[in-house]
């Protein structure tokens, strides 16, 4: 079965609520207390959390660290992996004018699929449905960072075009651990 990526509506955000409750999260590093965050704010203003999804002007305001700390939000947006039901999100963000990011942001594309539609290849394609939007954008290239001993996410990227970059080390906002940089270089549009 193909997937599609879903601009956020208030129609599916009952699907993606949903799976937050069943545990999963959007975000891989804060995990649950993220999870949580997003559902209390549904709860008073289910408007917000969807429109808050997509600000390719940043508007949103800060963005708060692990750490605790807050920096400049880039502008960025997220799909839903949809199969005909909800299946994960994937995230971009960039700067405009430059492919180059801040110090704070690991990578232009994040993804997290549901625990329960993982093995069928749906990051994969989903990546492959968003790098023409990177593209468009003008970016010569996208980066996305995974931990070392992530293998799935190493594949997803690999099956994209991705190449190894660099070994890292993460900030101390962000755990301080070993981390790998890929690089996907994007067509022109």
């Amino acid at each position: 079965m193909s997937i599609s990526l879903i601009k956020p509506d208030l129609e599916r955000l009952p699907a993606f609520l949903e799976a937050l409750r069943r545990g999963w999260s959007p975000d891989n590093v804060r995990g649950a207390e993220a999870a949580n965050e997003i559902l209390a704010a549904a709860a008073t203003d289910p408007e917000a959390v969807v429109a808050g999804m997509d600000d390719p002007e940043a508007k949103a305001g800060p963005i708060l660290l692990p750490d605790g700390s807050t920096v400049e939000r880039l502008p960025g947006f997220h799909r839903w992996i949809w199969d005909g039901a909800f299946c994960g999100v994937i995230g971009f963000r960039w700067r405009p004018g430059t492919a180059e990011l801040p110090p704070h942001v690991l990578g232009h594309i994040g993804y997290a699929v549901t625990p329960w539609k993982r093995g069928r290849g749906y990051a994969s394609e989903a990546l492959g449905l968003l790098l023409p939007q990177a593209a468009a954008l003008g970016l010569p290239w996208v980066e996305l960072t995974t931990d070392p001993d992530n293998t799935p996410s190493q594949n997803v990227i690999l099956n994209n075009g991705g190449y190894l970059l660099e070994r890292f080390r993460k900030a101390p906002a962000y755990g301080g651990g070993e981390s790998l940089r890929y690089r996907i270089d994007l067509d022109p549009v």
